[in-house]
């Protein structure tokens, strides 16, 4: 039972880990990257739908990112999302594609990408710990069904050790995305 309740609780903090790592991605750095755009919200056919499902986004050049409609309808509607997204990019629609060239970040703009991803990093952690309470209270009920006071002990250190383990990781993606986004 101790068992089931850690491989959940790391499945959980392993999830939050990659939904971090999903957020730092759409932060912008001094280079094109089609993960920059690619989740942004675009509304089409009716619906909600992410760029990545309307479109084929590339990077040409180094400043650069080209997007590329799969339907020519849906152009003004991509154009309009990538506007209203506050990443400060200007599209340039160029009939059948559009032409997305990135300025140059300046120092406070740095800034704020580095709080934001604090803020991302932060919220992951306040979601790992999450993890851990819910997991202690799962062992908690579990120590009340029979299972011996040793177990529960072993599997709780178990569990603040893969606290320690996710937190640690989720501070170094933040110090890479920083080192990232801080480097002219």
């Amino acid at each position: 039972m101790t068992d089931e309740i850690l491989l959940e609780t790391e499945e959980k903090m392993l999830k939050t880990e990659e939904h971090l790592l999903n957020q730092l991605s759409g932060v912008r750095t001094g280079k094109a990257s089609p993960s920059l755009i690619e989740n942004l919200q675009v509304e089409a056919y009716g619906s909600m739908m992410r760029l990545k499902e309307l479109a084929t986004i590339s990077t040409p050049e180094a400043r650069m990112l080209m997007v590329q409609p799969f339907d020519i309808t849906n152009v003004k509607a991509i154009e309009k999302a990538i506007q209203s997204s506050n990443l400060g990019l200007n599209p340039a629609s160029q009939g059948k594609f559009i032409r997305i060239v990135l300025p140059d970040l300046s120092a406070e703009r740095r800034a704020e990408f580095v709080k934001l991803c604090k803020r991302f990093t932060e919220d992951g952690r306040v979601a790992i710990r999450n993890e851990r309470r819910q997991a202690m209270e799962s062992l908690k009920k579990a120590k009340n069904d029979g299972v011996s006071e040793d177990e529960v002990e072993t599997a709780e250190a178990e569990v603040q050790k893969l606290t320690d383990q996710y937190i640690v990781k989720l501070e170094q993606h933040l110090a890479h995305k920083e080192k990232e986004i801080l480097t002219v």
